[in-house]
């Protein structure tokens, strides 16, 4: 027991902004380490009075400072009252930002919170994701042609993750369920179908997917829904229908959701449809 808090390791990100640039790095590099370790998070940090609180928070803990802060004089005074205390800290930008300064022969903004402004961008990935979220598993069909893209599939095809991701990346997703023995609804065969992107998975996977999901539920794994020769017509069924309709087929099997979103977005610039914001 005493050993354990021992090994345990508390870091504290302070930034100017959200925190989530420092945050990934900091995990990216915890991954690398088998101590056990907590992670606190203190965004939009702009003013010296907070800095010094943090400090002190982490005096108390004995923590490690992790800091991404622009503004020179709150940066300098994170390391000075961190001196002060014995506080070890790691300066992520202020090293790298000299070194471009010196590169272009520049001067910084030295501007916090730039990189998650509210920029034109910013809105659109909200109402995309937002978007998406109205337009989850085949909800609102009647204004289903506002997507940018389209995922159909057959069940437990990673169809939500992948309007969630994609939505993050300002697409307006929407993504409709192929059900066994049901036609596809009109509004998803009336779209362009250059918005509209099929996902296939191997039935092996398929299956495997769909006996664990049945699992989490805490029923039967053995139904028509986990059937091998059921799921071969359902995949079979959908394929055809894939190939009918000229949708683009994606193959998501043992992929990550980077990877197929990373796919979808590639194929949607090659042929874009015409009501696309690109």
């Amino acid at each position: 027991m005493g050993s354990e808090a021992k090994d345990q390791v508390e870091v504290i990100v302070v930034s100017d902004g959200t925190g989530d640039t420092a945050t990934a790095a900091v995990k990216a590099v915890m991954l690398q380490f088998q101590s056990d370790w907590n992670l606190r998070v203190v965004g939009g940090v702009r003013q010296e009075s907070e800095v010094r609180r943090v400090i002190e928070r982490a005096a108390g803990s004995k923590a490690l400072v992790v800091f991404s802060l622009v503004d020179k004089r709150v940066a300098a005074c994170l390391i000075q009252e961190a001196g002060l205390k014995g506080v070890a800290t790691v300066d992520l930008l202020g090293a790298l930002i000299a070194n471009v300064a010196q590169h272009l022969h520049a001067e910084p903004r030295h501007q916090p919170g730039l990189l998650h402004g509210f920029s034109d961008e910013y809105f659109q990935r909200i109402e995309a994701v937002e978007f998406a979220v109205r337009h989850d598993d085949g909800a609102n069909l009647p204004t289903l042609f506002e997507a940018d893209i389209v995922l159909t599939g057959v069940s437990r095809t990673s169809k939500t993750p992948l309007s969630m991701y994609l939505a993050q990346r300002g697409y307006r997703t929407g993504n409709v369920p192929l059900v066994a023995g049901l036609e596809p609804p009109q509004a998803l065969l009336e779209l362009d179908p250059r918005k509209v992107f099929a996902l296939h998975v191997d039935h092996t996977t398929l299956i495997e997917v769909r006996r664990n999901r049945l699992v989490s539920l805490r029923a039967s794994p053995h139904s028509s829904y986990t059937d091998p020769e059921a799921v071969s017509l359902e995949i079979n069924r959908a394929k055809r229908l894939f190939r009918e309709r000229s949708w683009r087929m994606v193959d998501i099997s043992g992929r990550a959701v980077e990877e197929n979103a990373a796919r979808i977005l590639e194929l949607y610039k090659e042929n874009p449809p015409t009501t696309s914001r690109g």
